[in-house]
Order: structure tokens, then sequence, then C-alpha cells
């Protein structure tokens, strides 16, 4: 199952860090519109990412809700039909919840950047270094730690929840 190492967090000055990752990056900027549903899921996290009406992605992920560098495993199945598809989980997993984002794509080495405002929420940046099958993890958190250096994101910025657990807490909080 393909890995990668991942940090979420949070950015109160994104112009900041954008100028800092458009400095190092390969490629990007890519900007990406995504609206994410979840649906329950005994293990693990399900979401459907619909990128239009004829694309989208069914991701199923299971990683810890730590702070810091962490591994994610993943698995990624394309669609044609979104909705359609969308509408055969909702019937029968039910709908866990929904995270509207665009994200602002960058690529620095073997690592995806993200830079995403979620609707609701703000502005976040999230780390993915990509391993190889058989890469030990340690090689790709040190990677994380190191371009979070480079980018000036500090330990207090980071968070372990997801975007869906984020939202929830606001709204209860509201």
């Amino acid at each position: 199952m393909p890995k990668n190492i991942e940090i979420k967090a949070a950015l109160p000055n994104r112009a900041s860090i954008e100028e800092r990752v458009a400095a190092l990056a390969n490629e990007g900027p890519i900007e990406i519109v995504q609206d994410d549903t979840f649906f329950a899921c005994t293990s693990g996290r399900l979401k459907l990412r619909q990128l239009s009406e004829s694309d989208g992605k069914l991701i199923h992920y299971a990683r810890e809700n730590s702070i810091g560098p962490k591994v994610s495993e993943f698995m990624v199945s394309s669609t044609a039909e979104p909705g359609v598809l969308k509408e055969v989980l909702a019937r029968s997993l039910g709908a866990a919840g929904r995270v509207r984002k665009v994200r602002t794509l960058y690529v620095v080495g073997r690592t995806r950047v993200h830079l995403d405002q979620v609707a609701d929420l703000g502005d976040y940046l999230e780390l993915e270094v990509v391993l190889r099958d058989d890469e030990d993890e340690q090689q790709g958190q040190l990677e994380a730690q190191d371009l979070m250096s480079k980018l000036g994101v500090s330990e207090h910025q980071l968070t372990g929840s997801s975007y869906l657990e984020l939202l929830a807490a606001k709204a209860g909080s509201a």
C-alpha cells in the first residue's frame, strides 16, 4: 500500500509561506478545487473527492491523529461518475461530513506541498513526503521536519486532526 509522511499546520500568514514554497518548488502552483465527502468507515477514513462533474477520486487512508510528521497509508481509485458514486456510498455507508477547499499545490523534490483554503475553517499547510515502497519512514519524517524548518512552520502551528474533525469541533463550540 502506498505511504507518505504528513504534517498539517494552521497558517496565520499564508502569503509568507507561499513566497517561501514558491522559491523552493520545482512544480506549481496548481490550483485545485476539491469537494470531499466522507463516509462512515470501520477502519481509517473513506472520502470521495469530487474535482468536477466527470472526475473524482475515492480515497481510503489510515493515519494516527498525532501532531508532527506521521505515516499515512492510502489507496486511490478514480471515477468518471463521482456524483453517482457519492450517492451509492451515502446510501450504503452513510455520509459522515463534507470538506470544501481550494488547494494550491506545489512540489518540492518528492514532497507535495498543499496550501489549502478550507471553507469555514481558514488557511492550512499540508506536507506529504511520498515514500518508496521499501523506504524507512524515518527518512521521510526527517525530510518533513527539514521542509517545515525552511518554511518557518513552528510546532505550535501543527494539528493532528483532520479538516473534518476541525470543522466538527468548530461547529460544536459555536
